[in-house]
């Protein structure tokens, strides 16, 4: 089985986020880049550049970090890797998850390329979900909400897709006591959904 190159990425950018490096060195190939860019583009990583080894190209990427009040770093970068190569999962554009109510982005590889949830709706096209990024931005205040709605679909990870009261539709996964005490949630339960940038 081959190497699933958009896992590995998102596990390097996540390890060194977490480890508070400022740098990270990921493989360069057309996906990467795409990928990087979309990066770059939303603010999620401060910049890149190409760098070449041994007739072998990578990408550096450096990072965000913030400090919070008592001064210990606060990761402001998440990734969750969604279509994998043993289960794909595809969406059209009229059902492409909004992450943490627009605050996060989706990526999602379609017959124009790699783009962003909020392009594949404007361009009216949907294709397949690579990953879920989210996280809190400079400058972005720590702000928290709770929502109440009707789990409609349930999907791979521990996430599901929820009608929300006001009929917007969110993806949410499952956290907290829920998720150590391996309590399951189905199609048709009401939840709560708490909506965090920080």
């Amino acid at each position: 089985m081959g190497r699933d190159t958009i896992a590995d990425i998102i596990t390097s950018i996540r390890n060194a986020d977490m480890d508070r490096k400022v740098t990270v060195r990921i493989a360069s190939t057309n996906i990467t880049e795409n990928i990087v860019k979309i990066l770059l583009r939303e603010g999620f990583i401060e910049n890149v550049r190409k760098h070449q080894e041994s007739n072998k190209y990578f990408l550096v990427l450096t990072l965000r970090h913030r400090r919070n009040r008592k001064g210990a770093y606060r990761t402001i970068l998440n990734l969750k890797r969604i279509s994998r190569p043993g289960l794909r999962i595809y969406s059209n554009y009229q059902r492409i998850p909004r992450i943490l109510g627009g605050m996060g982005i989706v990526i999602l590889s379609t017959s124009r390329g790699i783009m962003t949830d909020r392009e594949a709706r404007l361009e009216r096209i949907g294709g397949e979900i690579l990953c879920y990024i989210w996280g809190v931005l400079p400058g972005m205040k720590e702000q928290k909400w709770i929502h109440e709605g009707l789990i409609t679909e349930s999907l791979p990870n521990g996430m599901f897709r929820v009608r929300l009261d006001n009929e917007n539709m969110i993806l949410g996964y499952v956290s907290g006591k829920i998720r150590r005490s391996f309590i399951r949630i189905l199609p048709g339960d009401r939840v709560k959904i708490e909506d965090s940038n920080n």
